[in-house]
């Protein structure tokens, strides 16, 4: 464990102080994109986040390869040069479309290749086991074809995620903790190297999005952009792949009994793959309903819009960070609820605290359609969106004034005949409504009359 902290902090140092510097060249690079009608962000922000991201994930796997019970990983293994290779690509494409915004499809076409790339490096699905059946081996086309799936079906659903500041590193960083803490339970209490190289992964996963959120969370210094966005996704997918594809359930049968009961004990990894990857279930959720949406209305599934989750909070009022803070909660909620049961699939309890926690993440959801007053003893210990509001005397004043202003100009606009005259030398301020002329045309009401306007 004490390995897998230091490549984790390490790979977030490096992550963290490279971020600053990356902006700068951002800047000087032109990486500034006008602000987009489906943007939340209220000025131009540089993106090329990725770059720190990516050597984050270079000096992971460099320490790593350094270290004593990591070093085996690379050598029994040739999954992290796969990953480095896949990512390497990812990366350059990504940084590509953060300066100079290539086409949807060209995007969808360099992910493929990534995959493809991963896949002839060795890091693919070998098999695919059923609950309830048993290990099914999957041909070489086979196994191709649905990792090639996985990994691009990950890639975008975090990189549509990435609306808000801090939303994408977050909800990632979540879901690489909770497959850390799996893979790891894989590997040292079943004994499983194969699970060795995911629990790598994520931990590096975590270091990349740990060190890159101080940054980038509201009111965000830079984005990851989709250097960053593709780029933890394509990790995120790799240790799903290497997980799922490289851990024989036959390994695991000596401790769980039979190959079946070794089956219904991965499946909180294996549902990730036929969901698919319900650890980011809230991002692929979002990245179907998109596609659904899109296509329903006639327009390109890769054509932005402002239909996101992440959108729709914003709408029914929340704020940024309270949004982005929602989305935090519901993707721990699924992450670790089905992690917890994982370890224990029998106790009703884990059940009743996802139900209840499930509760929970609704009232949130309706929280700006329901904000109850505290009593008035109460109010000094709520924010200040909960308490009862008070007008004071200045504010009566000038809303008297507003209500007032229109009635004065009109009746100074027909004595005066539709034009503006000045008041004869000497004479009387003429009244209207119980406010001066002078007063309604300064927009003040009369100190004489100002008590009794309304």
């Amino acid at each position: 464990m004490r390995e897998y902290l230091l490549t984790l902090c390490i790979t977030a140092a490096v992550t963290y102080l490279l971020t600053g510097p990356v902006r700068k060249f951002a800047i000087v690079a032109g990486a500034m994109p006008e602000i987009r009608a489906r943007d939340v962000h209220r000025e131009p922000t540089p993106r090329l986040g990725g770059i720190a991201m990516f050597f984050g994930l270079c000096a992971g796997l460099l320490v790593a390869d350094h270290l004593t019970n990591l070093n085996e990983v690379f050598e029994k293994s040739n999954e992290p040069r796969a990953l480095l290779s896949g990512a390497a690509l990812i990366w350059l494409i990504g940084v590509l479309d953060d300066k100079f915004e290539i086409d949807a499809l060209i995007k969808l076409g360099g992910q493929m290749i990534a995959a493809g790339v991963m896949v002839m490096q060795g890091l693919t699905i070998l098999w695919l086991p059923i609950p309830g059946v048993g290990n099914f081996a999957l041909t070489q086309w086979q196994g191709t074809l649905l990792t090639v799936a996985v990994v691009v079906i990950t890639i975008n659903a975090v990189n549509f995620v990435d609306g808000l500041d801090g939303l994408a590193a977050g909800m990632v960083c979540i879901a690489a903790t909770a497959f850390f803490l799996y893979a790891y339970r894989i590997w040292y209490s079943y004994g499983i190297e194969s699970a060795a190289p995911a629990t790598l992964f994520s931990a590096i996963l975590i270091g990349m999005c740990v060190g890159f959120l101080p940054h980038n969370m509201h009111p965000a210094r830079i984005f990851m952009g989709d250097s960053g966005s593709m780029l933890i996704g394509l990790v995120l997918a790799a240790a799903a792949v290497s997980v799922t594809g490289q851990v024989d359930p036959d390994a695991m049968r000596l401790f769980a009994g039979s190959e079946k009961e070794a089956v219904h004990q991965t499946v909180p990894v294996y549902i990730p793959l036929l969901l698919p990857l319900t650890i980011i279930a809230v991002p692929t959720a979002d990245f179907v309903l998109a596609i659904v949406r899109r296509t329903w209305r006639g327009q390109s599934p890769f054509a932005a819009d402002r239909g996101h989750l992440h959108h729709r909070l914003l709408e029914i009022g929340h704020s940024h960070s309270r949004a982005v803070l929602i989305m935090y909660f519901w993707a721990a909620l699924i992450a670790f609820g089905t992690l917890a049961y994982s370890v224990n699939s029998a106790s009703m309890w884990i059940v009743l605290g996802v139900v209840v926690l499930s509760a929970v993440g609704l009232v949130l959801l309706l929280l700006p359609r329901f904000r109850p007053r505290a009593p008035r003893w109460a109010e000094r210990f709520v924010p200040p969106r909960y308490r009862r509001r008070k007008v004071s005397a200045p504010v009566a004043e000038s809303r008297a004034a507003a209500v007032e202003k229109p009635a004065a100009m009109a009746g100074a606009t027909a004595a005066g005949g539709g034009g503006t005259k000045a008041a004869p030398a000497g004479a009387a301020p003429r009244t209207v409504n119980g406010a001066t002329a002078l007063g309604a045309r300064s927009g003040r009401p009369d100190r004489r009359t100002a008590g009794t306007s309304r």
